[in-house]
């Protein structure tokens, strides 16, 4: 008795080489990635929510910047959900008065200010040390892990505290110590990727032909590394954003005036009792946030894996009845 598979033929997105650089692989264009996707509801859903909180940081302040700074005693402490007092007080006020709304919106911007830069930062030059270091390796090599060393044998946000507490907390001061941080991740992948593909055979005929070690680097060991690059990147987004919203609930943050979302949260850990929304709205857009881009890193994973973009090529609906159909098969 033989049993049918609904079988879904699948379009390759990408030609297949046995060996990187033996043949050249077709990149997926913009179109293939917008349906990879869209094949993924889950990771559709987060990569809309991380655009809404991008666009919100963006313009948002513009729009609702004043409303965010002003005072009104008479509604202080208002109740969320109530259209009572405003559309812009949906969300409940502060001890002062000043919307909530607002002012998630306008923290919005000092949360991403900070963590986009650290991120980048980190990631260009912990990449190009790390590529560099695994390409020549050698002492060049030892120099660069060494250092990677020192710098993960301290905490990192207990070496955040540190260097906060004796200088003035400033966003400029939280992107340096957390972009300082962050680099012996981004130097540790890189020099193990790069160190691996340094002995592959398309490396060893760009020197036969002559090509430089920064030509290499450039436009041979930095393409195949940077998928992995950048889901570390979109991981690595979420803690920093995490430690921004740390440092600030511990004081040695964002100073007021400036408002993020972790500033928002200790501000209003006194008033947990008789106003929970002061803290629980901020920790909502952090835990929100978080979690899509650590989804959408996943997502991202895949898709950029030739040997797993497959998974997104097929609709879910198809692909979750082909694999209830596989494990009734003796």
């Amino acid at each position: 008795m033989s049993t049918q598979l609904d079988l879904v033929p699948v379009k390759p997105t990408t030609a297949i080489v046995g060996e990187a650089g033996e043949g050249k692989a077709k990149k997926p264009g913009r179109a293939v990635w917008f349906r990879l996707l869209a094949n993924d509801r889950v990771g559709a859903c987060a990569a809309v929510v991380l655009a809404l909180v991008f666009l919100t940081a963006l313009f948002g302040p513009m729009l609702l910047g004043h409303v965010a700074t002003t005072i009104d005693l008479d509604n202080s402490n208002q109740a969320p959900f109530t259209l009572a007092h405003g559309w812009a007080n949906v969300l409940g006020t502060d001890p002062l008065g000043r919307s909530m709304l607002a002012r998630l919106i306008v923290a919005s911007r000092t949360t991403l200010s900070v963590a986009i830069p650290a991120v980048v930062i980190s990631a260009v030059v912990g990449s190009l040390i790390g590529m560099w270091a695994g390409y020549y390796r050698g002492w060049r090599e030892t120099v660069a892990m060494r250092v990677a060393d020192v710098i993960m044998s301290f905490p990192s946000l207990l070496l955040a505290v540190v260097v906060l507490y004796v200088f003035s907390p400033s966003a400029a001061n939280i992107v340096a110590v957390l972009a300082l941080t962050r680099i012996p991740v981004y130097l540790r992948t890189a020099r193990a990727e790069s160190a691996e593909l340094q002995s592959r055979l398309f490396v060893d005929a760009a020197r036969t032909f002559g090509a430089s070690a920064s030509s290499i680097i450039g436009r041979h060991v930095l393409p195949i590394v940077l998928p992995t690059l950048l889901t570390v990147a979109t991981l690595d987004f979420c803690y920093v954003m995490l430690a921004e919203s740390s440092l600030s609930f511990l004081g040695i943050g964002i100073q007021p005036p400036d408002v993020s979302w972790g500033l928002m949260v200790s501000q209003g850990r006194t008033y947990l009792n008789s106003a929970w929304w002061l803290s629980f709205f901020p920790g909502l857009a952090i835990v929100i946030t978080t979690v899509s881009a650590t989804i959408l890193a996943a997502w991202a994973r895949i898709a950029t894996d030739p040997g797993q973009r497959w998974r997104l090529t097929v609709p879910q609906k198809r692909l979750s009845r082909f694999a209830k159909t596989a494990k009734a098969l003796p």
